[in-house]
C-alpha cells in the first residue's frame, strides 16, 4: 500500500514481463522524463550538465533506478506535476491546472507522501492567484466540482487506499517510546549521506568509535542547513510551487519516524536543480576544496555505478547484501538437493538458519 506502484508490477506480469530489464528500463524512463521536466521548470539554469551530474552520480539515484521500488514512479508524477503546474503560472490555462492536481493523485497514489505535493499545490495557487483563482472559479465552475469531487473520493475511500495504516504506523513508533530527538539525528545523517555521496553503512565500519557517524551527521547538518538559506532565505528566481513543496516535503520527511536515504530520492532532482542556478562566487583559497569535493563525489558515483552493475549480474554477491548496504555472512543453503541461490538472490538469515535445518 499505496497501490500505485503495485498496480505497474501487475500490469506487467499481465503482459508477461515482469522481469529485471522491464522494471530497469521503466525507471529510467521515469527518471530522465522527470529530469526533463524540471529542466523544463529551470529553463533559466545556464548550465544544466551540472544538474544533471549532480543527479546521475548520486549513490542513491543509481541504486535505487535498479529497485522495483515506487521512487522512480513517485518521481515521475510530481515532477510531471510541477510541471503541468508551471504551465499553468505561464499560460493561465485552466486544462493546465486540471492536469497539474490529476497528476498529484496519481503520485499520491503511488506514494501518500504525495499528499505534500497536494498541499504544495493548494497553497501556491491561493496565494499567488487568490484575485485569479476567484475569476477562475466563476468562469470554470464545472471543472472546479469535478476536482473537488476527485478529492473528496480520495478522502472518502482513504482506508481503502492505505491511507491510514501509514499514519497509523507513524503514531504507533512514537507511541512505543521513540524520541522526536532521534528521528531529527537521522534525517540529517541522511542528509550527509546525499552529500558526502555514499552511505554510512559503508564507511562507519572503517572508522574508529562513533567517528563516522559524527562526520555523517555533521555533514548533513551543513548541508541541509546551506540548502535551507539558498533555497528558502536567499533571494533567488526558484518558482514558489518548488520552495512550497520541497517545505512540506521536508516537514513531513523530518517526522517520519524510519531511518532509510531512499525516502529523499524523490526530491534529489529538486535539490540539485535548486543548487546549480545558485552563482557561486568563490574565493581562490576555496575553488581547490570544490573541486576537490567535485571529483571525490564524482568518483563515488562511478565506483556505485559499477558496484551496482556488478552485483546485478552476480547472483552470489548480489546475496550477500541488504537493500541498505549492510554486509551479512550469509552462506549458501541447499534445499532439496539445489543451490537456493540458484533460483533467489537474496535470503534472509532467519529463513537461511530454517531451510538448513528443515533440509536435515
Amino acid at each position: 500500500m499505496p497501490y500505485g506502484y503495485t498496480a505497474l508490477l501487475l500490469f506487467l506480469s499481465k503482459l508477461g514481463i515482469l522481469r529485471s530489464f522491464a522494471i530497469v528500463c521503466i525507471n529510467c524512463l521515469y527518471l530522465f522524463c522527470g529530469l526533463y521536466f524540471i529542466r523544463k521548470i529551470f529553463g533559466y539554469i545556464r548550465s544544466p550538465y551540472f544538474l544533471f551530474f549532480l543527479v546521475l552520480l548520486n549513490w542513491t539515484i543509481i541504486k535505487f533506478v535498479t529497485h522495483p521500488l515506487s521512487e522512480m514512479q513517485y518521481l515521475f508524477f510530481s515532477m510531471a506535476s510541477l510541471y503541468a503546474f508551471h504551465l499553468f503560472v505561464e499560460q493561465k490555462k485552466i486544462t493546465h491546472l486540471f492536469l497539474a492536481f490529476l497528476l498529484a493523485g496519481f503520485a499520491f497514489i503511488t506514494r501518500t507522501v504525495g499528499i505534500s505535493l497536494v498541499a504544495a499545490l493548494l497553497v501556491s495557487l491561493t496565494w499567488e492567484y487568490r484575485k485569479e483563482l476567484i475569476r477562475l472559479i466563476k468562469k470554470n465552475k464545472i471543472t472546479v466540482i469535478v476536482v473537488g469531487v476527485c478529492i473528496g473520493i480520495v478522502l472518502i475511500f482513504s482506508r481503502q487506499l492505505g491511507l491510514n495504516h501509514y499514519t497509523g504506523v507513524m503514531s504507533k513508533q512514537f507511541n512505543e517510546g521513540l524520541r522526536f530527538q532521534d528521528v531529527i539525528l537521522w534525517h540529517f545523517s541522511e542528509w550527509g549521506e546525499l552529500f558526502l555521496n555514499t552511505s554510512k553503512y559503508k564507511v562507519i565500519s572503517y572508522l574508529p568509535g562513533r567517528l563516522g557517524g559524527t562526520l555523517f551527521l555533521i555533514a548533513g547538518i551543513v548541508g541541509i542547513c546551506g540548502f535551507i538559506y539558498i533555497c528558502f532565505i536567499k533571494k533567488s528566481r526558484i518558482p514558489f510551487i518548488v520552495k512550497t513543496y520541497l517545505f512540506f516535503y521536508m516537514l513531513l520527511l523530518f517526522n517520519w519516524p524510519f531511518p532509510d536515504p531512499r525516502f529523499w530520492v524523490p526530491v534529489i532532482p529538486l535539490v540539485a536543480a535548486v543548487i546549480s542556478q545558485t552563482p557561486f562566487t568563490l574565493k581562490p583559497v576555496f575553488k581547490p576544496i570544490a573541486f576537490s569535493y567535485l571529483l571525490v563525489y564524482s568518483l563515488l558515483g562511478l565506483a556505485s555505478v559499477a558496484y551496482i552493475t556488478y552485483t546485478s549480474f552476480n547472483k552470489k554477491e548480489f546475496s550477500k547484501n541488504q537493500a541498505r548496504g549492510v554486509y551479512r555472512n550469509e552462506y549458501e543453503v541447499h534445499f532439496f538437493g539445489k543451490p537456493l541461490s540458484d533460483t533467489v538472490t537474496h535470503i534472509d538469515q532467519n529463513l537461511v538458519d530454517f531451510l538448513n535445518k528443515y533440509d536435515r
